[in-house]
């Protein structure tokens, strides 16, 4: 089940390797309509460590949940397990191939932790900066017309010019 109310969406699933990938997919899709797109490769980075540790580690199950939220200039995501155990961090060599990701989590992001979730399950979190609104680009010009056409300037405001044509023939 998915749910996106406007900046929050959640996404339940088991968590295994085909499953990984569709929510990395769904988080960066969602990303992107948030126009967080400078945010999609560390979401995805993180998300699927997360998700690679409860596929791994968590018992009795594989059922979690993602959560997204964007509160202010703070997006915000975690993983929900029905594992109790919190984990542990452990100080690895840089030529490790596993053990790694809580590792890499906590040097992507601007902060991290862990938590227990009710009386059988924990939630692992991390917050990654968001840019301001203002810092976002603007959508593309519609139907061909400029940027300076869209937009009005102090030499002359947008009311005293002249309609934009399209170069749609219609």
């Amino acid at each position: 089940m998915i749910s996106q109310p406007s900046r929050h969406c959640t996404v339940e699933l088991q968590a295994l390797p085909s499953r990984i990938g569709q929510v990395r997919r769904i988080v960066s899709a969602q990303l992107r309509y948030w126009h967080l797109d400078p945010l999609v490769d560390l979401a995805e980075l993180g998300i699927t460590e997360l998700l690679t540790n409860v596929h791994r580690h968590a018992e009795p199950d594989k059922m979690c949940t993602v959560e997204m939220e964007l509160l202010k200039e703070r997006l915000t995501l975690s993983v929900y397990d029905h594992d109790p155990r919190l984990p542990v961090v452990r100080a690895t060599d840089s030529f490790a191939t596993c053990g790694r990701g809580l590792a890499m989590v906590a040097a992507v992001s601007e902060s991290w932790g862990v938590r227990p979730h009710g009386a059988d399950g924990k939630v692992v979190w991390f917050t990654l900066p968001a840019p301001s609104p203002a810092a976002t680009p603007p959508p593309p010009p519609v139907y061909g017309a400029t940027a300076t056409l869209c937009a009005g300037t102090p030499e002359r405001p947008l009311s005293e010019r002249a309609p934009a044509r399209s170069a749609v023939a219609g």
